[in-house]
């Protein structure tokens, strides 16, 4: 089956080591996607965080709050709940760092990977969403 325009053939041969390329790019890409579906989830808890985090410091310190901690609803005095968000908070964060440091490192490498794939097969190949 023909893809390229009638009247028209292509000249260039994919080797072994293009062909890896091409499959490390999909890979890369599909990682990429996965990151940064979760790189949303975790911003959107941490804004959940800190609305919550503004909400308690409102409430009475004497009072009881109930802190979910895995599945369970735990009663905490409101400091100890304010301490423990700002703690959950600086998780988010770090976490969030990571992954946005591993989407640069990818970025980085589908940067390389295209100008190398463009430079041999030229508008053979179509590596853009």
């Amino acid at each position: 089956m023909e893809l390229l325009p009638e009247g028209q053939k292509n000249s260039v041969q994919v080797l072994y080591e293009d062909q890896q390329k091409i499959n490390e790019f999909s890979k890369l890409i599909m990682r990429k996607d996965a990151l940064n579906q979760e790189l949303s989830i975790l911003k959107q808890e941490k804004e959940y965080l800190d609305d919550v985090s503004l909400e308690i410091e409102l409430i009475d310190e004497d009072d009881q709050i109930q802190y979910k901690i895995g599945d369970v609803f735990v009663f905490m005095k409101q400091s100890d709940v304010v301490e423990q968000l700002e703690k959950d908070a600086e998780k988010l964060d770090a976490k969030i760092e990571s992954l946005e440091d591993n989407d640069s490192e990818i970025d980085s490498r589908i940067s390389e990977l295209k100008s190398s794939l463009y430079a041999k097969f030229g508008d053979n190949i179509n590596l853009e969403r």
